[in-house]
């Protein structure tokens, strides 16, 4: 079918499958000290601030009568249910390198998944791009392995609806709930609403970015057009796509925890570390 990827070009299933699950198993997730595990909401005490804690944490009340900086400290329950929030827009299928931002978005999305059921954490999935893919969060193995299935076929043509996706989602979280985002970020409203989001809920996000978007090196000048809008770009070789520091301090300036993914370097140890320091390193960007 025209504006379709046949699944024959992203691994066979079998291949998919066995990819995702080494990804799975590679996180190590399972255990009481799962790496995944977010903040929680149930209280415990406040204790004394320690650098790198999150702003948002500090106990203002306690703060004010001992004029010491103090923050809330929260046990993180065991089951806190995750949201996967993948972005299937246009721009996640344009590639410089030998995967695309999808491909690789699509493999960490699974390999999260599959560690959510190992921890008993249920894993819900939403599509971000132009269409509706909303499957609410279950501990069920084979929701999870249909809608990985699902994603393998793409299309080439579909808008970015990130800013609104997450806006229709927030208000449908009754609880705490630990959100993964995972796009390349080409929507700028989003950033706001996530930072709105950041703010009532655990938020995670991985942002995907090919070769070209840092760079062109060694290319003139060059007329392109935007995936997703067909807007009409004039770059040269040392054009950056993106505001990457805008990103970033907006992301920080949110509490909110951000990895870039560039799909032409290894990514899964990087993945593993940055999991692995939620909660003992500083909020923001690695």
């Amino acid at each position: 079918m025209e504006g379709f990827v046949t699944e024959n070009e992203f691994l066979n299933e079998r291949q998919f499958y066995i990819a995702v699950k080494r990804l799975a198993d590679s996180l190590g997730y399972g255990t009481d000290r799962s790496p995944l595990l977010g903040t929680g909401i149930e209280f415990v005490e406040s204790r004394p601030y320690q650098a790198g804690d999150p702003v948002r944490a500090i106990d203002w009340r306690v703060t004010a009568r001992t004029r010491k900086v103090y923050v809330k400290q929260f046990e993180a329950p065991k089951r806190m249910p995750v949201y996967l929030l993948l972005d299937t827009s246009a721009s996640m299928t344009i590639r410089s390198s030998s995967r695309s931002k999808y491909e690789t978005a699509v493999f960490v999305c699974g390999g999260l998944a599959l560690a959510c059921l190992a921890r008993i954490s249920p894993v819900g999935m939403l599509g971000v791009g132009g269409e509706r893919l909303h499957v609410r969060p279950s501990l069920s193995r084979d929701q999870v392995l249909g809608w990985l299935h699902r994603l393998r076929r793409y299309r080439y043509d579909e808008p970015t609806q990130l800013a609104v996706r997450v806006a229709e989602l927030s208000p449908s979280l009754a609880h705490r709930t630990l959100v993964v985002v995972l796009s390349d970020l080409h929507d700028a409203e989003s950033l706001p609403i996530l930072r709105r989001l950041g703010q009532r809920h655990e938020c995670v996000v991985l942002q995907f970015r090919d070769p070209a978007e840092r760079s062109l090196r060694g290319a003139g000048l060059l007329r392109s057009r935007e995936a997703e809008t067909g807007r009409a770009v004039v770059a040269h070789g040392r054009t950056r796509w993106l505001d990457q520091t805008r990103i970033d301090d907006e992301l920080r300036r949110g509490a909110i925890d951000h990895l870039v993914i560039d799909t032409d370097a290894p990514f899964v140890p990087r993945l593993l570390h940055f999991f692995k320091s939620r909660g003992i390193l500083g909020r923001g960007t690695r």
